[in-house]
């Protein structure tokens, strides 16, 4: 289980995870461990300083930029800039054959190559779709960019699927199959399958991407 907020307080040993691991400190997204935990959490240095009355019996602390093995699965964590106050990372996932970065909050990923190079679907932020939230505080940046910026990144790096969650008001409170629609449109600009995820949604991967569905296609004819 990636973070687990206030809203899964009381919930945790309900769920059972075999491990959780922390992007970041904020309410959002490790308040649900407020009265501890049942399985092992992971988190960097600084997001442990942050949470120190938490009774979490089994803390491990997670190095940036070295694979650490988690479940049957590799995370490999990258700082981002995001917040002062509560220093966040975004995770390189590998497990078999396929990749995956997950970023829940995020203004800028600081070595956007290495987090999401040969990756199979980058699952990003979507607090907002086209104007970023952005603003400045101590020389950093801080906020959350926009789905249509993390496009590019996508189309930078050559990422051909890509869907955005831990989303913000423009779009749990919009027409959310028009939304998807918008936001399936833009990723076809981009050339990057597009997606808002949903509760309860699955995926398999690795999955070629609708480019490389259509590459491969030309080539048979």
């Amino acid at each position: 289980m990636i973070d687990c907020g206030a809203d899964w307080l009381n919930q945790v040993g309900r769920l059972r995870p075999a491990a959780i691991i922390l992007t970041h400190a904020h309410r959002d997204h490790a308040r649900g461990l407020a009265r501890g935990a049942p399985c092992p959490v992971y988190a960097t240095k600084k997001t442990w300083k942050l949470l120190p009355a938490f009774p979490i019996r089994d803390r491990r602390t997670i190095p940036t930029r070295k694979a650490v093995a988690i479940g049957g699965m590799k995370f490999e964590a990258f700082p981002v800039q995001h917040s002062v106050r509560a220093p966040a990372v975004g995770y390189r996932v590998s497990a078999g054959g396929a990749k995956l970065f997950y970023v829940p909050d995020v203004v800028k990923i600081d070595r956007c190559r290495g987090a999401l190079h040969g990756i199979d679907l980058y699952i990003g932020d979507g607090a907002v779709i086209r104007r970023s939230l952005i603003r400045k505080r101590k020389k950093r940046m801080i906020g959350h960019t926009s789905i249509k910026n993390q496009l590019s990144w996508c189309r930078r790096e050559k990422v051909g699927r890509a869907i955005f969650t831990h989303c913000g008001s423009e779009i749990v409170k919009g027409d959310a199959r028009a939304l998807d629609r918008a936001v399936r449109t833009m990723g076809v600009r981009y050339g990057v399958e597009a997606r808002i995820a949903h509760d309860g949604q699955r995926l398999s991967l690795p999955e070629p991407s609708l480019s490389t569905q259509r590459r491969m296609r030309r080539r048979k004819e």
